[in-house]
């Protein structure tokens, strides 16, 4: 069972942090939302409030296959403020495991040089942000070991890329089947 951790702080995209959540759980990952906000219940960018399972120091990341940034603002800043955060994504990069980022959020991969030489895509008018990277327009990028994707709208195909990467094409599409997902991916 693959273990994902997706990142929630105040100000967060709530459709794209719990769309992760739910298709990568209804494919079979362990998967843990991660307050790095002062208390397990965070306010969501548009007003909607939900309860995160653990605090950022509460989780074995020696353990993780995965690690997750929804967008949303100001999320994405308080996510890029959070030093440990930062460092966890960096060992994580750097050690070639997985890392990915939707919306506004891929900034916080480019700010800490992550997307260095890699394929890319973010939120229009953070491109500026990805330091580093070649910027696309598709809807989800994929190189090596980084996945990044542009929004709200890329939300289910940004998923169901993740649950190819851990569980295989032939799981992403029953996935997608079973939600009558019929767009491209």
């Amino acid at each position: 069972m693959a273990k994902v951790c997706v990142f929630t702080a105040d100000g967060f995209e709530e459709i794209e942090g719990l769309t992760v959540v739910d298709l990568l759980r209804r494919a079979g990952a362990e998967v843990l939302m991660v307050s790095i906000s002062d208390g397990l219940a965070v306010q969501g960018s548009h007003g909607i409030e939900i309860k995160a399972d653990c605090f950022f120091d509460d989780v074995d990341y020696n353990t993780a296959d995965l690690l997750v940034l929804p967008g949303g603002m100001p999320g994405t800043r308080y996510l890029g403020e959070h030093e440990q955060l930062c460092h966890l994504l960096q060992e994580f990069a750097g050690q070639g495991k997985k890392v990915a980022a939707i919306c506004a959020a891929p900034s916080v991969l480019g700010k800490l040089g992550i997307l260095e030489g890699k394929q890319a895509v973010c939120y229009p008018g953070f491109e500026e942000q990805l330091t580093g990277a070649e910027v696309g327009r598709q809807e989800v990028a994929k190189q090596d070991n980084v996945t990044t994707s542009r929004g709200l709208g890329t939300a289910i195909p940004f998923a169901l890329e993740l649950i190819t990467q851990l569980y295989g094409e032939e799981k992403a599409l029953e996935i997608r089947k079973s939600i009558i997902f019929q767009a491209e991916i």
